[in-house]
């Protein structure tokens, strides 16, 4: 999917805004897009007053602030440390983008310069990019690793849990036990997601449920570990299933994907990895209710579905698990909605609070999403 104009000239503002001025070709090659389409982007935004433009080069309308202002009541970090605070995300993850926007909002009212890295989805991308931060001064850092599938994650742990830093991941949670286990998160409690769609689903009368769900992320995995969990759990549940969302929802090639030579599992309905016609598994299993991890998939599953002749939400309810453009579909989709900008929010505080030197236990901090619910789940009659 292509990446919305606004977001991406809003990534512009923060890269601009965050380091002072910066290469037009800097940007394009750190956003993957055209010179041309960032010049095109960085002369609305100067006309627009939101930043300077010079001759091949992207100033902020304000230089960075580099002294350490700390407003009343927050964590006051040590005077005369001018390192910036490294931000680091995944390219082209707009749900990401938004915890970013939360966390450089504190960040910048503390007077914290913020140093932004993206990182692209080749295997071990942010461990250059985080040494790179170090080796320039950064002093803390806040981190949102792609992790595709396990292996990836558990590549990470050695070098993550020692970068010598105060570090802060977000929206990652490690596993129980491993080396990240003791390093401070802030996280979505999707388990809590995953039951506020089941719950609002089984009390409009639906007992027949599929969840379709990417399985390239931790979130994704999270929420078909749940859904799992909760629908087996709940009686007033007569059929459930997880299906892959779509083909193209697994790990890419990199440490998750089969070794040289070896060749992949094939898919089957069984382990949910199955490329099915979304509207002939629901008439298959008779499901009447469906929860889409994400916005994109539900939306697209809305479409295929009209296109085979069901109506949603006549002919079966939709959730969505996201709310980045849910509210865009036709109709609005309900939606579980992570607090995404309060993760990022929360994860700088909690940085703040190690910067200031203050000791204390370890913190795994998780917040409860919300369901925002519209018009794509309808009540069934009673029997």
């Amino acid at each position: 999917m292509r990446e919305p104009v606004e977001l991406r000239r809003q990534r512009i503002l923060s890269v601009v805004e965050s380091r002072g001025a910066v290469k037009v070709g800097v940007l394009a090659a750190e956003l993957d897009v055209s010179v041309v389409t960032v010049r095109r982007d960085v002369e609305e935004l100067a006309r627009a007053g939101r930043l300077r433009r010079g001759h091949g080069v992207a100033r902020p309308v304000r230089e960075p602030v580099r002294a350490a202002r700390v407003p009343a009541g927050r964590s006051e970090v040590p005077a005369g440390e001018a390192g910036a605070v490294a931000l680091v995300v995944p390219e082209r993850h707009s749900y990401l983008y938004e915890t970013l926007h939360g966390a450089r909002s504190v960040l910048e009212e503390s007077g914290i310069r913020i140093a932004l890295h993206i990182a692209p989805p080749s295997p071990g991308a942010e461990r250059p990019l985080v040494e790179r931060a170090l080796a320039d001064g950064a002093r803390g850092l806040l981190i949102a690793p792609r992790w595709p599938g396990a292996r990836s994650e558990e590549l990470d742990h050695g070098w993550l849990a020692d970068v010598g830093v105060p570090t802060v991941l977000m929206e990652r949670r490690p596993r129980p036990g491993s080396a990240l286990h003791a390093l401070d998160s802030v996280c979505s409690d999707h388990w809590y997601g995953t039951h506020l769609a089941v719950e609002h689903l089984v009390s409009l009368g639906h007992r027949r449920i599929v969840l379709a769900a990417r399985d390239d992320s931790p979130t994704a995995r999270s929420i078909r570990a749940a859904f799992a969990e909760i629908a087996a759990a709940r009686p007033e549940v007569e059929d459930w299933t997880v299906v892959l969302s779509s083909p193209q929802a697994v790990p890419g090639p990199g440490p998750d994907s089969p070794g040289p030579g070896a060749a992949a599992p094939p898919p089957s309905p069984a382990d949910g990895r199955a490329a099915l016609d979304p509207a002939a598994l629901l008439r298959e299993r008779g499901a009447t209710g469906a929860v889409l991890h994400g916005d994109v998939d539900a939306l697209m599953l809305v479409q295929r579905l009209t296109e085979s002749g069901m109506q949603v939400p006549r002919d079966c309810s939709v959730v969505a698990y996201d709310d980045g453009v849910a509210a865009l579909g036709s109709p609005p989709l309900t939606a579980v909605a992570p607090p995404k900008a309060e993760i990022g929010r929360a994860a700088a505080e909690l940085l703040l609070h190690r910067l200031s030197g203050a000791d204390g236990p370890v913190r795994r901090t998780e917040l409860l999403p919300t369901l925002e619910v519209r018009g794509s789940a309808r009540e069934l009659p009673r029997p």
